[in-house]
């Protein structure tokens, strides 16, 4: 066996499936969108995230799993034209929102899945999906994003498989095998054809910046599920130990940064 003889898109889907990697309901997000609202604009990771794009040549831009519009939004006075894609009508909503309040009348929403039929959306110059690709098929979704693309694609992937701090998937007991992570793009993307490139983006992981335990148990709980009463209490008992190592969330989060181009030129 060599290289040429595995398929990494069903070994992904097997890895998805034995890592139990679920894809959230759009009501999950539907009900975070609001809180989400002050995330909207410019970040660290916002702005590391367009600082690796090129953007020469391109008017129109299609961000995938655009959530608020973090990288939509940002980008939108240098388009004419900017499509937010995702399948929760209330992070679509916020992301309409704050496009009205920033006078940009240049962006337009888009409820559509992953595993939707895509032939209804837009070819644009160029393709973003920004922490947005934890998906049940890889293999699918990239060559949509690929199909879409006239030019270029720019999308970030977790490294290491895990969302959470390793020590607190520990103190709840919860270490279950790591999701695929962004090797399989990688191989993917060269059975296609295409010449990826990777760079790395470092980030506050999903627990970082919780100003009380209430805000922390929440979001331990949006990244891992309902938590029972013993876990919350151990939760307690560990940010009550260090409150500033809680409101780090541990260690930082590592994305992926990968590009690559769908035409010449």
């Amino acid at each position: 066996m060599n290289i040429f003889d595995i398929d990494f898109g069903q070994l992904y889907r097997e890895h998805m499936s034995a890592a139990g990697g679920r894809e959230k309901p759009p009501e999950e997000w539907d009900a975070r969108a609001s809180s989400m609202k002050v995330h909207v604009g410019d970040s660290g990771y916002v702005s590391e995230f367009i600082r690796r794009m090129d953007l020469s040549g391109c008017a129109t831009l299609l961000d995938v799993g655009c959530g608020t519009g973090a990288i939509g939004l940002a980008l939108a006075k240098r388009m004419t034209r900017v499509y937010g894609l995702d399948y929760s009508r209330g992070m679509l909503d916020v992301m309409l929102g704050s496009a009205a309040q920033r006078g940009l009348a240049n962006v337009e929403a888009i409820r559509c899945a992953w595993e939707d039929d895509w032939s209804d959306v837009p070819a644009c110059d160029i393709v973003v999906a920004s922490r947005s690709t934890m998906v049940m098929d890889m293999a699918d979704a990239l060559a949509k994003l690929d199909a879409k693309a006239k030019r270029r694609v720019y999308l970030t992937s977790m490294v290491g498989g895990r969302f959470i701090d390793a020590e607190v998937a520990e103190l709840l007991g919860r270490s279950r095998p790591p999701l695929p992570d962004y090797i399989y793009i990688l191989n993917i993307l060269y059975r296609m054809g295409r010449r990826p490139r990777l760079d790395y983006i470092e980030n506050d992981n999903r627990l970082a910046g919780a100003e009380n335990l209430d805000e922390f148990l929440r979001k331990v709980a949006f990244s891992v599920g309902k938590l029972s009463e013993n876990e919350r209490a151990c939760l307690a008992d560990w940010y009550a130990a260090n409150p500033e190592r809680a409101r780090q969330g541990g260690e930082p989060f590592r994305w992926a940064f990968v590009s690559w181009g769908t035409r010449p030129g």
